[in-house]
């Protein structure tokens, strides 16, 4: 049986209208933009109608793709794009907006003390790739307001930087880390819960500082 064909071939003779390699293209990658998605907009059809856009404006922009990233990262960024632009346009929700750049109170004074502790050899973080731990991690994202999860979505999963992440959400570099700094400690509180080590357990008003 031949060896799959490398993506950088595939993206050639996709730019060369081969249809069957842009296909192999998006089998490749559908599952990660759907559950990119997802995690996003934390709705299946949303999410499904985003993965289905992000590989039609794909296919409609493959000539102007210079290869300077991976394939997957680009695809990644069109998929980021879409999902944003529904939340922009969803109407009637309890959404914050995108656009704000500042919270009175938003510091780290305000940052809230852990009610559960427990020591981890790994970050959420870096959490995010192991098989094991997406259900988990999928289900603590849903406890976190969206303007946190957005943030940590594009920073920890999708791997764009701060600057990146400000851009596209309209922030400021340093809300932007603030809403970073409050999602992982939250997501670490809530995996915590399961993956710590209950040994070194330490509940809040048992802390030894206190």
């Amino acid at each position: 049986m031949p060896p799959d064909p490398p993506h950088d071939e595939l993206v050639r003779r996709a730019k060369a209208s081969d249809l069957a390699a842009f296909e192999e293209l998006t089998t490749r990658h559908e599952r990660k933009i759907y559950s990119l998605a997802y995690r996003m907009l934390q709705n299946r059809q949303d999410a499904e109608d985003v993965t289905q856009q992000a590989f039609l404006s794909a296919i409609e922009h493959l000539a102007q793709f210079r290869e300077e990233a991976s394939f997957a990262t680009w695809i990644y960024r069109i998929a980021t794009f879409a999902a944003l632009k529904v939340i922009r346009k969803r109407k009637g929700l309890n959404t914050v907006s995108l656009e704000q750049a500042t919270e009175p109170g938003e510091d780290y004074d305000s940052i809230p003390h852990p009610e559960y502790i427990a020591d981890w050899k790994q970050s959420p973080e870096q959490l995010v790739e192991r098989n094991e731990t997406q259900r988990l991690l999928d289900a603590a994202l849903t406890q976190l307001d969206e303007k946190h999860r957005l943030v940590f979505v594009l920073r920890d999963v999708e791997g764009l930087s701060i600057q990146e992440t400000a851009a596209a959400l309209g922030l400021t570099e340093s809300n932007v880390k603030m809403r970073l700094l409050r999602a992982r400690l939250q997501l670490r509180e809530e995996l915590t819960r399961t993956l710590g080590d209950p040994a070194t357990r330490i509940e809040r008003g048992h802390h030894p500082h206190e």
